[in-house]
């Protein structure tokens, strides 16, 4: 594996910072948060600002975030500040209330499971213990406690999705939210994508396609591109080697930029500020010949038609 002290080291260039200005990140990860983080919210806006990006969505797995979107956006004027909701146990799993509040208090993205999604093993007292995720622990530490219900999927033996996911699929067009298919399994983020077509959902994200717990191929990706969907790419997945840089440029240029998106996905202690983790993201693009309209495409042009 990759480490990030050595193959994701880069220099960035003025070229980098031009190619994600006026962008918004659409996947980060910052205080206050139940798992310990490198930056908050208002901190991050100001940074942010400084850089001449234009605002970001703030994810937890655990609570929603809209209130202290609102909070961000009024406290630093100038950064929209978006909130979203993970539909982990914690807000009830598969809740379609859920979903309807989140909509109504201005949720910008909907996330299906990602910690207690069946497919990601991360969190369970067998499933590792080299390069775990923060809420690993959270997830190992509430399963010693007896209060982890059961993890979830949403489609059911037959490869249907289940009347649940549905449910709050409708409320998620209704409110013209984001879908984001989280961290379940290759076959119910192909269900999700026919499902939202057929329902009529404008917006489809493909979650960290090269995360382990996806680990999506080049052509399941423009497949998926080719069903509606837009394909995300995360920062964070290469920089704490996850997966190869090569492997990212691949799928990139397989799928299109015009259906990908860059997120940074990142906040955590042990890595880069997120501002500079999205001009390194732009800057591994530029070294491999990636031109700078592709990448404002995927950095700036996509995230903005999505939160305006």
């Amino acid at each position: 594996m990759i480490t990030p002290t050595t193959a994701t080291a880069v220099t960035i260039t003025d070229e980098a910072w031009e190619a994600i200005a006026g962008a918004y990140d659409l996947h980060v990860h910052v205080a206050p948060d139940v798992i310990g983080r490198r930056i908050d919210d208002i901190d991050l806006a100001h940074e942010f600002l400084e850089r001449g990006l234009k605002g970001f969505i703030l994810k937890s797995h655990y609570v929603p975030t809209a209130e202290r979107a609102k909070v961000v956006t009024k406290a630093v004027p100038g950064i929209a500040a978006f909130g979203a909701i993970t539909l982990n146990h914690s807000v009830g799993g598969l809740n379609p209330v859920a979903v309807e509040i989140a909509g109504r208090s201005g949720c910008k993205l909907v996330w299906m499971p990602t910690v207690d999604a069946e497919n990601e093993t991360a969190g369970l007292p067998g499933g590792g213990d080299k390069k775990l995720p923060f809420w690993a622990e959270i997830q190992r530490e509430l399963a010693a406690m007896g209060i982890s219900p059961p993890r979830m999927r949403v489609i059911d033996e037959r490869g249907d999705l289940i009347p649940q996911a549905r449910a709050c699929m409708d409320l998620i067009k209704r409110h013209d939210m984001i879908l984001a298919t989280g961290h379940v399994g290759r076959d119910e983020i192909f269900a999700l994508v026919r499902g939202g077509k057929e329902l009529g959902l404008r917006k489809l994200l493909v979650t960290h396609a090269e995360f382990p717990s996806q680990n999506l191929t080049a052509e399941e990706q423009a497949e998926l591109a080719d069903l509606g969907a837009i394909i995300e790419h995360c920062f964070t997945t290469t920089y704490t080697g996850k997966a190869e840089w090569n492997t990212v440029f691949q799928n990139i240029r397989r799928t299109g930029p015009e259906r990908c998106l860059l997120s940074t996905d990142l906040g955590q202690t042990v890595n880069p500020k997120v501002s500079e983790g999205f001009a390194m993201f732009a800057q591994h693009l530029l070294n491999d010949g990636f031109s700078l309209s592709q990448i404002r495409r995927m950095a700036v042009i996509n995230s903005s038609d999505w939160v305006q």
